[in-house]
């Protein structure tokens, strides 16, 4: 099997990102692998697993919390064989109690294939600062 392509990442994360901004909670896991590990700055510990993560948002989502918009830009796309790997700054809006915060934030997401679709394997995200 051919390596992957840049477009093949550009679409994964393009589902990736609309599952989120939905708070669609089936789509949205559905593109990581269970194997998945994810390192979050506001979090005290790195989540080893897509079962980690899929309880803590579970959580944020039993107290109320939505995402209302996220944007991603500033993509890159490096491509390893069968290994890539997106860079993009992301500005999220979410909302918990009607109360919206805006974050703004970068990640790493490290994609590989999963029979015929790619799923992410890893998920990094740092702060940063404003753009607006």
């Amino acid at each position: 099997m051919p390596g992957l392509t840049i477009d093949e990442v550009l679409e994964a994360t393009d589902r990736l990102v609309a599952a989120f901004a939905a708070t669609d909670t089936v789509a949205y896991f559905a593109c990581f692998a269970e194997s998945a590990t994810f390192v979050f700055h506001p979090e005290p510990h790195r989540l080893d697993d897509r079962a980690a993560y899929e309880t803590l948002w579970a959580g944020w989502v039993a107290d109320g919390w939505r995402v209302e918009e996220c944007e991603s830009t500033e993509r890159l796309v490096q491509v390893h064989g069968e290994t890539g790997i997106l860079s993009h700054s992301v500005r999220t809006v979410t909302s918990v109690g009607g109360e919206r915060t805006t974050t703004y934030e970068r990640e790493s997401i490290v994609f590989v294939r999963d029979g015929d679709r790619l799923v992410a394997l890893h998920e990094h995200l740092s702060p940063a600062p404003a753009n607006d």
